[in-house]
Formats: structure tokens, C-alpha cells, sequence
């Protein structure tokens, strides 16, 4: 079926005018806040002034400023998408709507990338499958690098995660009139998108914004605290010569904030107090003053169902496509510390503090890629959470899933569960009470 101009949807800014197919209508690069440019790349976002006439959202966003990514013998373009595309509004969603009316359940995706890269430009988050299956999608663009994630003096900490915020704000204000239920938000992200959707249920201000969330290979343990933070500040002023504070940083331009960051590798982040919880892969995350998983455990209880789990050889995919076939130990070892350890503490916060709603998965599936030895590595279970494991961008000699076909299945038994979950609250096992594990294999 060859795309078809829809009707235009009134919204709070103007309205839209999107593509129809037959799995439902799209709607990219709408605006949930004002552009991040200038001084305001480091200023809390702010509401969209809204537009007169009829928007076109036919085309794909621009995207935040980030580098390219390489990942050796392996095609992540995927995963990453096109990388920088300059413009500025790229604070916005694209929405999947269901071919059917009324009032569908919402989920509300937020990328990963090392809190450096992604868009909702990647292959991997189309979600027709979503809406093909009367949930209402929307994928969420937020600041990334320094503009979202540099502690400075004179700006607010955790500025992507505000944009994230800020969109889940939208949603509630604007989705009814895509056929989504604002009162049935589902919030789910993976890697750095699943720590923020972490840091979400332990933060106060997005109480209300969603009644789910799913955590896929994210971390309850993976902030900054804010003497790690401030060592990375110092050392991009440095890089770049100016003072460590927003009104210093706001003249420059993002090229240079992307110049430097070869300079930011490495770092050292270890203290007295705490390691670095990326391992040296990130020079920036969240920055708070105790982690999430400790903020959920000591706060209020939890008043959101939780699914969350990680794949069950994670440190993979920071080795293998390097050459790197013979470590598995230190894979194992990198895969816990990343990602193994803060999610077993989100698991307990969440579960002490929410009565037991908390659901738990492993991911096990090894994908054929390079060679056979990639395994289940980080981001593979990404194709069966969005049902679109049989693409072929995804396979042969460079793609994420290998040369061989993918399991049958398995993406139509993981995506139903997220779709279960998102629509009903049970994915189709029970709650965790410290031993009930799904296994996706």
C-alpha cells in the first residue's frame, strides 16, 4: 500500500499532517520543545511556540549533534542511524498510530546510545509492528553529549533526561488526539535510554507521566556522582578553553563540542568513593548525587509496573567485533559491570518498594554475527522487541543478527510480551519474587 497523505490532527501547538500505510499513520519531527541552539542548549527545555497552519511531518527530524560510531566487523548503523543530521528542532516525536480509533495504549521509546549517539531516525525503531498491533508509539529525540549530559556551572544537571521529561509532558498533553490514552503511558527504553527510564521512576516529576516502565540492559547504578562529573567538565573546558560554565560553553559551536571529545576517552573516573560505573566506554551519564536504584529503594513506593532485564552476554558487543574472540571472562565481567549489577539493584529497589509488580527477563538468543561469536550481546534483542528480526539490513556478513535466519518465533513471542505488558500490566509470567526469570533463547 503506497503511503497516503492523512487528515490533518489538531494539536495543542497546530496541527499535523502526516503518511498513511497499512499499519496505521506516522508523524515525524514533532516538536515537543523549543530548539536547543544558542545559550539554551544548556537552559531546561521549554514549550514549543506552536505554528500556524498545517505542519508537515511527513519527513524525518533533524538530530542532536553526535559523533559516528565504529564497532569494527560489525554494521550498527542500525542501531545508531545516520548520526549528526544538523537542524534546529530536534527536540521531537514521531508517533505510530494504529489504523484503528480510540483510546489505544501508549509507549513512549527513549534510545540509547552511550548518552552520546541515536536517533529515532534508527532502522531499528520503526514501529509498524507496534501499531499494527493497537499500541500507539512514540520515539523520543533528546540533547546528547555535552549540550545534554556536561555538568556546568550555571546550567541544570541531567539536561537530556529533562527533554525527556519534557516529552513524556507532551504525550500527556497531546496524545489523545493520535487515539492514545494518556493514562495508559508505558515508557520503555534500552542502554542509556533504559538508565534514564530508571532514573525516571525515582524521580519525583514524573509522577503521573506514565503507569509502566520497561528497563532493557539499562542501569540502576550507572550515574556519575558529582566529583566524576566535574572531572569531565574540567577536562572539556580545558580541551576547549574556556571556563567550566554554561555562559562560557554557550558561544561555541557544536562542532568544537564534538572536536574534543577524542579528548574525553578514557578518563579516569575512578575515586575514593566510587568507580566508574561505564568502565571508561562513556565520558558522560547521568549525574546525581546517589544512584537510582538507591534514590527508588529510600523514596516513596513505587506506584508503576516494572519489566526489566538484560541479555545474557551484554560485554560481547564491546569486544567481539573488535577481534577480541578469546575474553570471555573479561566480556562477562564488562557485561556485569555495565549493566548485570545496576540492573539486579533496580530489580530489588523496585520490588521492595512496589509491593512485587516488578517482571523479570533474560535475553539468550546468540546472534551468528562475526564469525559466530557475537552471541547475545547488547542491543540483539532490539529486532524481537520491535518484531523486525527477518529484515535483511539485519543479517549477512556485517549485520547484527548474522548470517542466519532468525529463530522462529521468538520476535513474535518477545514483542507480544511487551505489548501484553504495555496494554494489561502482565507480559505472561509472573512477578519477580527473586527466582521467576523469563528466558527469551
Amino acid at each position: 500500500m503506497p503511503h497516503q497523505v492523512t487528515t490533518p490532527i489538531d494539536t495543542p501547538a497546530g496541527a499535523v499532517r502526516g503518511v498513511r500505510d497499512e499499519y496505521g499513520e506516522l508523524y515525524r519531527a514533532i516538536p515537543y520543545a523549543a530548539a536547543p541552539v544558542g545559550a539554551a542548549r544548556f537552559a531546561p527545555p521549554t514549550p514549543h511556540a506552536g505554528w500556524h497552519g498545517v505542519r508537515d511531518a511527513s519527513s524525518p527530524s533533524a538530530t542532536a549533534p553526535q559523533p559516528r560510531r565504529d564497532f569494527g566487523r560489525l554494521d550498527l548503523t542500525p542501531y545508531f542511524g545516520p548520526g549528526w543530521v544538523p537542524g534546529k528542532e530536534y527536540l521531537t516525536v514521531d508517533v505510530r498510530t494504529p489504523s484503528s480509533t480510540g483510546a489505544a495504549p501508549v509507549m513512549v521509546f527513549v534510545h540509547g546510545g552511550g548518552f552520546v549517539t541515536g536517533s529515532s531516525r534508527a532502522a531499528l525503531y520503526d514501529g509498524r509492528a507496534f501499531a499494527r498491533d493497537g499500541v500507539v508509539l512514540v520515539t523520543v529525540n533528546y540533547r546528547l553529549g555535552i549540550p545534554g549530559f556536561l555538568d556546568l556551572d550555571g546550567a541544570p544537571a541531567n539536561r537530556g533526561l529533562l527533554d525527556v521529561l519534557a516529552a513524556l509532558g507532551w504525550v500527556r498533553d497531546t496524545i489523545a488526539a493520535f487515539g492514545g490514552d494518556p493514562a495508559d503511558v508505558t515508557v520503555f527504553g534500552q542502554s542509556a535510554g533504559a538508565t534514564l527510564v530508571g532514573a525516571l521512576l525515582a524521580t519525583p516529576a514524573a509522577k503521573g507521566l506514565f503507569r509502566r516502565a520497561i528497563v532493557q540492559s539499562g542501569s540502576g547504578t550507572g550515574a556519575f556522582t558529582p566529583e566524576q562529573a566535574q572531572r569531565v567538565t574540567r577536562a572539556a573546558a580545558e580541551a576547549l578553553g574556556v571556563a567550566p560554565t554554561a555562559e562560557a560553553f554557550a558561544d561555541l559551536a557544536d562542532e568544537r563540542f564534538l572536536g574534543i571529545l577524542p579528548r574525553l576517552a578514557g578518563l579516569d573516573l575512578r575515586t575514593q568513593a566510587a568507580n566508574d560505573p561505564l568502565a571508561g566506554l562513556s565520558p558522560f551519564s547521568l549525574v546525581l548525587p546517589e544512584q537510582p536504584a538507591d534514590s527508588l529503594a529510600n523514596g516513596p513506593a513505587a506506584e508503576v509496573d516494572l519489566l526489566i532485564g538484560t541479555n545474557t552476554e551484554e560485554g560481547n558487543l564491546y569486544l567481539v567485533p573488535q577481534g577480541n574472540f578469546d575474553n570471555s571472562t573479561a566480556a562477562a565481567e564488562l557485561g556485569q559491570t555495565l549493566f548485570g549489577a545496576g540492573t539486579d539493584r533496580m530489580i530489588e529497589a523496585h520490588r521492595r518498594v512496589s509491593g512485587g509488580r516488578t517482571h523479570v527477563y533474560r535475553f539468550g538468543y546468540r546472534s551468528t554475527a562475526v564469525n559466530g561469536q557475537l552471541g547475545a550481546a547488547h542491543t540483539v534483542e532490539l529486532p524481537f522487541v520491535f518484531d523486525l528480526a527477518d529484515e535483511p539490513w539485519l543479517h549477512g556478513p556485517t549485520g547484527l543478527l548474522g548470517p542466519d535466519a532468525a529463530p522462529a518465533g521468538l520476535a513474535t513471542r518477545m514483542h507480544g510480551a511487551w505489548i501484553q505488558f504495555a496494554s494489561t500490566g502482565d507480559p505472561g509470567w509472573p512477578a519477580s519474587d527473586g527466582d521467576t526469570v523469563e528466558m527469551f533463547d
